[in-house]
């Protein structure tokens, strides 16, 4: 398929993560229904939570993996693509396309969000944080700089290594979107108490364009530790785990 068709595919796919994925934790994670009363014995809990984003950017990567996997190969993610390309399974020479189209993607899901968001008179988006990946101080949990490396370094080689794993020819085929989503769902219950969950180098920067100051500052982390991860992911699977012709 033309390179152009599978970059708009690539748009939209990252979009959808965005506006889906950190949608979710702006608007729905928790909220106040005004006139609400709630007491010992009636109290619930209002918003979806830790675990219901969590699901949410699962879905979103499941959702599109079926939607336009056959498209583009539903990356998604200028890391993904770095992955890769690091396992033998992407050319070099598309890397350019992809990567811009999960950007513009991923910024337009961002500002989608931004407009309905404020639509709210209450609603501040730079306060709010705008589901924005920090560390230190702007970690959710306070985590170091250090911890946060550490741990897109670690959730983004996993991440990669589910992806390739499960889109092998060896493995039982029409189940990798369920594999993929599961897998960054269960990411994301590890990470966001640590850094917001990036493994995600697009889905950093599309918020962060629109909190600025600390969000860009801090965005340098977001773009270098997920894309190590992959990319050592890529050649170990390469290396180690790939086909070779005496497996056949």
């Amino acid at each position: 398929m033309l390179l152009a068709k599978r970059c708009v595919a690539e748009f939209i796919g990252t979009f959808w993560l965005v506006f889906g994925g950190c949608g979710s934790a702006v608007l729905a994670a928790s909220f106040t229904v005004e006139g609400a009363k709630l007491d010992e014995n009636t109290a619930f809990p209002l918003g979806i939570g830790l675990l219901g984003v969590s699901l949410a950017f699962g879905l979103t990567v499941m959702t599109m993996a079926y939607a336009i996997g056959h498209i583009s190969g539903c990356h998604l993610n200028p890391a993904v693509s770095l992955g890769l390309w690091a396992a033998k399974r992407f050319p070099a020479s598309e890397l350019p396309g992809y990567i811009v189209s999960q950007v513009l993607g991923a910024i337009a899901g961002a500002a989608v969000l931004a407009i309905i968001a404020t639509g709210k008179p209450e609603f501040d988006l730079v306060a709010s944080g705008f589901a924005c990946n920090g560390f230190g101080e702007h970690s959710p949990g306070g985590y170091s700089l250090l911890a946060c490396f550490i741990a897109e370094v670690v959730l983004s080689f996993i991440f990669l290594m589910i992806i390739l794993g499960a889109t092998d020819c060896r493995a039982p085929q029409g189940f990798a979107p369920v594999a993929i989503g599961l897998g960054l769902t269960l990411i994301h219950l590890i990470s966001i108490p640590v850094t917001n969950t990036s493994v995600n180098p697009a889905r950093s920067l599309g918020p962060a364009v629109f909190v600025g100051g600390w969000a860009a500052q801090q965005l340098w982390l977001f773009w270098l530790a997920p894309i190590l991860g992959a990319i050592l992911a890529g050649f170990v699977y390469s290396l180690f785990l790939e086909t070779s012709q005496r497996d056949l």
